[in-house]
């Protein structure tokens, strides 16, 4: 297979990250198409993947595997390939970098003096905050939740005081203990569920934790997912009232532990309450 037009100048060397598609394969956008043409090489997460994409778009090129469990000489001889080559970074979809492989790479570029370019392009994330109506001009993106119950539900709590929506990936299999520990540890933080962006049967699902989670408990998910919790509501509680469930709660608890349970209450922010609660240990 040949490129379906004929190669324009030569990129300069060097390494290109370009977004793909999350779904819908009429999400790329002209400019990473132009590069994905013009390149000399394309490294990827998974040949079979991007070369499903080549072919929609009727490109041929060499394709390297490249991830994150890529052993530092394969990366050292990618990276000396850019002295003289234009190699473009594609994840298996959406954009390099976003809790995908990469990051790696670009460091090694530029320690190494290596150009660098980014092509702006879909993300998953970006698209279900836009969806979910959720407030949006202050997020927080936070990769994965952890596996294992505990950490999950230590992770929601540390999270839980951040003034910000909370953005997550999540799998279908493990969305329903997820949201249990959202409904345990944020019962009264509005949720939203992206699923199967850009893609025919996509499907936005809001609300309490609860009620979320008995939806997807009756009707269980498919596909990637998004999730997202809102933030938290705006604080209710005067300085003083403040000021007295902690003088309660350090009776029988650790300054850090009555600084997380008046923040939770009350909305405040977790650091200046435990600097408060130091200092009234101190008196």
């Amino acid at each position: 297979m040949t490129d379906a037009t004929p190669s324009e100048d030569s990129l300069t060397p060097g390494l290109y990250i370009v977004a793909t598609p999350i779904g819908n394969l009429g999400d790329i956008t002209l400019r990473a198409v132009d590069v994905l043409r013009r390149c000399d090489g394309i490294a990827c997460e998974d040949t079979r993947v991007t070369g499903k994409l080549l072919k929609h778009l009727d490109i041929s090129k060499p394709m390297w595997r490249y991830d994150d469990h890529s052993e530092h000489r394969d990366r050292t001889r990618l990276v000396e390939s850019m002295r003289d080559r234009a190699v473009a970074l594609v994840s298996d979809a959406g954009t390099p970098m976003v809790s995908d492989p990469g990051y790696r790479l670009v460091n090694d570029c530029r320690a190494e003096g290596i150009p660098v370019t980014a092509l702006p392009g879909a993300c998953a994330a970006v698209t279900g905050l836009a969806l979910s109506g959720l407030p949006n001009d202050r997020f927080l993106f936070a990769g994965f939740l952890p596996s294992k119950d505990k950490a999950r539900r230590e992770t929601l709590a540390e999270l839980a005081g951040v003034d910000s929506t909370l953005i997550f990936y999540e799998t279908a299999p493990r969305l329903a203990k997820s949201l249990a520990a959202i409904e345990e540890v944020l019962p009264e933080r509005e949720v939203a569920v992206a699923r199967e962006l850009t893609k025919l049967h996509e499907e936005m699902r809001r609300g309490l934790p609860a009620g979320v989670r008995a939806y997807f408990d009756a009707n269980p998910p498919r596909g990637e997912i998004v999730l997202l919790i809102g933030p938290p509501p705006e604080s209710v509680a005067s300085e003083e009232e403040a000021e007295i469930m902690l003088v309660a709660a350090l009776r029988t608890m650790k300054a850090s532990q009555a600084a997380g349970q008046v923040a939770k209450a009350t909305g405040m922010d977790r650091k200046a309450l435990y600097a408060r609660a130091m200092a009234l240990r101190s008196e």
